[in-house]
């Protein structure tokens, strides 16, 4: 545990007191919620406790648990958290710095222990800081300046080479003081409801060609007499909840060469904490056997595709299963977006367009600072014209 006085903030007529924790339970659900009280289901205090208490972050994953707690140093009470672990890698981040380690390490520096602000594992934008319910707007950049000056002192003193805010929602980046840290800008591709009344609705928008492909795409698997259903994750069974984990297992086992990030143990404890906000989509054959399976999380406005695997494989089973059913069921419960996870140009024949992602990052050696900053700013503006130029491929007969 280490506590930090920001006296720098007695300028703003306000002082903090920040402590380290190394474990979400020292911080409870209560003063959690308090502070971070939107439905976005990863920065739910169940799902990160989850990680931890799984064993999929601590111990020798290489995520090590060093949450933020702020506290108003007159009142003592809290007034912000920001979940946090020390990496000894870049695995399961989705916002690549590869190429950064490397260059320290071609330099003779040590790009590891980073810090990183992120849900491990899980490419979706939401907030990063939670600020209590009680903080004013006002205050809250007063709070941010005050862990930018904690992060820059912790590196100097644990030779951290470097902090990284990823997937930071756009309301929190704007809070961001203008003279710390660095931005870089990604992309992804998400589905929006634009009030359609079903599938054929969504599909009447798109090109003759674009539509017709679709269509064969579907058609073809549906000579597989192949049944899709989903399934809340608080009402799924536990050989359906079994079934998905070795599903999941499986697949990123073929892909990666090696086990998925999350263990059963961590699945089976959502069904437990977080059910309610869980559809496991489960893929029978014509004999009502199991052969596929994909994990979805809902929220008021969006539906969030995270995980899928299958037993067989079948020509379009997972287009049809990680998108066109996300699809489809957005369209049914009135959900505005459907975020299907990192990457894949591929979606954009489907209907997906690309949105702008945002990170920050401090840097604490001073050289590396200026090439990345410049490196970002870089990317930024090629990001900017890569996403004007593949909207122009969308498939709808209007484009945005």
């Amino acid at each position: 545990m280490i506590n930090w006085l920001n006296n720098k903030g007695k300028t703003l007529q306000q002082a903090f007191l920040i402590t380290e924790v190394n474990n979400i339970d020292e911080i409870g659900r209560l003063q959690w919620k308090q502070c971070f009280n939107d439905d976005n289901p990863f920065i739910k205090f169940d799902f990160l406790q989850g990680l931890e208490r799984a064993g999929c972050v601590g111990g020798a994953s290489g995520w090590q648990a060093s949450h933020l707690v702020i506290k108003d140093e007159t009142t003592g009470k809290i007034c912000a958290i920001m979940p946090m672990y020390e990496k000894t890698h870049s695995w399961g981040e989705y916002v690549f710095d590869w190429a950064w380690a490397e260059a320290y390490e071609r330099n003779q520096l040590n790009y590891y222990p980073k810090l990183v602000t992120s849900v491990p594992f899980i490419p979706a934008t939401g907030h990063r800081f939670g600020f209590h319910i009680d903080v004013a707007p006002s205050a809250r950049k007063a709070i941010l300046i005050a862990i930018c000056e904690y992060l820059e002192q912790k590196m100097l003193n644990y030779h951290h080479s470097s902090w990284h805010g990823l997937f930071i929602s756009e309301e929190q980046l704007a809070l961001w003081p203008q003279n710390m840290g660095i931005t870089r800008k990604g992309t992804q591709f998400h589905w929006h409801n634009k009030g359609y009344s079903d599938f054929e609705h969504f599909l009447e928008t798109m090109t003759s060609r674009k539509r017709k492909n679709i269509n064969k795409e579907r058609q073809l698997l549906a000579s597989q007499n192949l049944n899709f259903t989903f399934v809340s994750g608080e009402d799924a069974s536990l050989a359906q909840w079994h079934h998905f984990i070795k599903c999941y297992q499986l697949t990123y086992q073929k892909r990666s060469g090696h086990q998925g990030y999350l263990n059963e143990a961590f699945f089976l404890g959502l069904r437990q904490s977080m059910g309610e906000v869980i559809r496991l989509l489960i893929v029978t054959d014509c004999h009502q056997q199991m052969i596929a399976a994909a994990l979805f999380f809902v929220s008021k406005s969006h539906l969030y595709g995270r995980y899928w695997g299958t037993l067989i494989e079948i020509d379009g089973l997972h287009f049809e299963t990680c998108y066109y059913q996300g699809i489809d069921y957005a369209i049914k419960n009135n959900l505005s977006v459907f975020d299907a996870g990192a990457q894949g140009e591929h979606k954009i024949a489907r209907g997906f367009e690309p949105i702008a992602t945002y990170s920050k990052h401090l840097i604490a050696h001073s050289e590396f600072k200026e090439a990345i900053s410049h490196y970002c700013l870089q990317e930024q503006q090629n990001m900017t014209l890569y996403m004007a130029q593949i909207s122009q491929q969308l498939p709808f007969k209007d484009k945005p």
